[in-house]
């Protein structure tokens, strides 16, 4: 849990560095991948959780941009690249209009009452939940996987193991 907005944007910015490189290395090739039929394409998703994260802080008191979204995904670059905007943009916000104390307010949130802190672990996790998807996406399209939490069968490789630990 964040006891403070430093604790906080520490883990933003530790975990937007992660989704960063997941998102530089899409390809607009990749984007139309789906895992079925009617499922959302790996385009969609990403640019989902991108264009989310402003709209969900601004439900809860946090005045900044959102993203405009035509309903169309655009390209790989694109949503890339608004993503570092954005991310960067949280951290701006919090730190010019947020407290620890902040963090201490209890709000109503999908259908229960939450301090601001739970909150933000609930986009974190968001975000972290749709960069899995993603990424399983990716291997699907043929995209080499960059290291998240540990390295991927292609760190493995570089680094002489054929055969990852399981």
């Amino acid at each position: 849990m964040y006891s403070t907005v430093e604790n906080f944007i520490t883990e933003w910015e530790n975990e937007a560095v992660l989704t960063q490189k997941i998102l530089d290395s899409l390809t607009d090739e990749a984007l139309r991948q789906q895992v079925y039929a009617e499922g959302r394409t790996l385009g969609r998703i990403a640019w989902h959780f991108v264009t989310n994260i402003p709209e969900y802080l601004t439900e809860f008191g946090l005045l900044i941009d959102k993203v405009p979204d035509s309903g169309e995904v655009p390209s790989a670059e694109e949503i890339a690249e608004t993503f570092k905007t954005v991310s960067s943009n949280v951290t701006i916000a919090l730190k010019e209009q947020w407290t620890d104390e902040t963090l201490k307010q209890i709000k109503k949130a999908f259908g229960r009452m939450e301090s601001n802190a739970t909150i933000f672990m609930g986009l974190i996790k968001h975000i972290v939940h749709h960069r899995g998807q993603v990424t399983v996406l990716m291997r699907q399209a043929g995209l080499p996987i960059p290291a998240v939490y540990g390295p991927s069968r292609e760190g493995w490789m570089q680094m002489g193991v054929q055969t990852p630990p399981l």
